[in-house]
């Protein structure tokens, strides 16, 4: 059986690159924010916690509006193609935001 290439795939690898590049602010205070949480005391690590858990959230929403603008181009079906391959490549090539791409 041979697979299908993924139609979505070089258009989403040029977005994500693009996204690497001008939101990289987003993407350092995500990695920021878990080496704080990481070494935080015991007394200030659920605070810690959570604001890495804003910071990931921050750069999920601004990767979630480029997957949504991209998408409302294309007809439904291609759309739905489109986002499960944005998604799934999200959580290949950063894990920490692909848990919530799925949600926005």
């Amino acid at each position: 059986m041979r697979l299908r290439r993924d139609r979505f795939r070089d258009v989403i690898a040029r977005q994500l690159d693009l996204f690497l590049e001008d939101e990289a602010d987003l993407l350092e205070d995500c990695r920021d924010k878990f080496r704080s949480y990481e070494s935080a005391p015991r007394e200030d690590a659920e605070e810690a916690y959570g604001d890495f858990v804003d910071a990931v959230e921050s750069a999920t929403e601004a990767l979630a509006d480029m997957r949504d603008r991209f998408g409302r181009t294309l007809d439904e079906d291609a759309a739905d193609m489109y986002e499960e391959s944005f998604n799934r490549t999200v959580r290949k090539r950063w894990p920490e935001l692909g848990l919530e791409i799925e949600d926005r």
